[in-house]
């Protein structure tokens, strides 16, 4: 088995707000040559780094937008989220949930901090990813799965070293919660200082990570301090993370959907005539209705 080694590790960019209740570091795309084709299907991440929101009585957030196209994926780290969506779906993503939105053919919605949240204020931390659809799928019927932490799949590691959380895709024998319309693994290492775990992975699959907590040492070599985002290369298939301290880690790795991508705001198509067609689809009202 050869070893996946490091292509780079990216420092957070600087922050900048999604309306006024997202603080995030746009990891994806980026320079550095971290454009959609780069980490394929992930084509978006936004990281919301630790950050402490004071006490509101009107909820931070972002009103109502459409999406076509493609797949947003929220992950709670800190903090709680509202959600609408103009398919009926609403919810409450806590800490340790995660929001898997298929919005493919068009959707509406909105997020907000959690009323209750809100009002008593406090570090808010999350992770959101588009992930891209293939060119049959893009145009298929929304869906959404809501994901508690507590029905999220969970590999225990020996020696009390911690968990892997498989959000999506497969680690061991554990296979993930999320269904995907593409190869895709999602995970949540939770290591315990000390511990290391091995990650196993195709060379051609685009493979990252983000360390959410603490700090880790990939591969015996390369110290990844929190907030920081690595690359691999597209060799080899295995490479190993340790945690120097408590670590929370969150690793991408997908097959890349090797299509054109046009990309405009809130739309992933494969064509900028497609582009258009979800602009005048969505002036025409045929991404339903979501109350502001």
């Amino acid at each position: 088995m050869k070893a996946k080694n490091i292509e780079l590790v990216l420092a957070p960019p600087p922050p900048h707000m999604v309306g006024d209740g997202f603080r995030v570091h746009n990891f994806i795309p980026s320079g550095h040559n971290l454009d959609m084709k780069r980490m394929s299907p992930f084509i978006m991440m936004d990281y919301n780094s630790k950050f402490y929101f004071p006490p509101t009585d009107q909820p931070r957030g972002v009103s109502v937008h459409p999406h076509r196209g493609f797949e947003t994926v929220t992950i709670a780290y800190k903090g709680k989220v509202a959600h609408h969506d103009s398919s009926g779906n609403s919810g409450i993503i806590g800490e340790g949930d995660v929001q898997w939105m298929t919005a493919a053919s068009g959707i509406l919605h909105k997020e907000y901090h959690e009323e209750e949240f809100s009002k008593k204020g406090g570090d808010f931390q999350m992770v959101q990813l588009w992930v891209n659809l293939p060119a049959k799928d893009k145009m298929s019927t929304p869906k959404y799965q809501g994901i508690t932490n507590d029905q999220i799949n969970k590999f225990e590691l020996p020696d009390n070293g911690g968990v892997i959380e498989v959000i999506a895709g497969q680690y061991e024998n554990v296979k993930g919660t999320a269904s995907t319309f593409t190869p895709v693994n999602l995970l949540n290492a939770k290591l315990n200082n000390g511990a290391k775990a091995s990650f196993n992975f195709p060379a051609n699959y685009n493979t990252g990570l983000l360390v959410i907590e603490g700090s880790i040492k990939v591969n015996d070599t390369e110290n990844v301090p929190a907030n920081h985002f690595t690359l691999f290369k597209n060799e080899g298939e295995e490479f190993t993370i340790q945690a120097t301290e408590n670590a929370i880690v969150l690793i991408l790795s997908g097959e890349p959907i090797n299509e054109p991508i046009a990309a405009h705001g809130p739309f992933v198509m494969n064509t900028q005539a497609e582009i258009m067609q979800a602009f005048d689809d969505v002036n025409m009202g045929k991404f339903g209705y979501l109350e502001e």
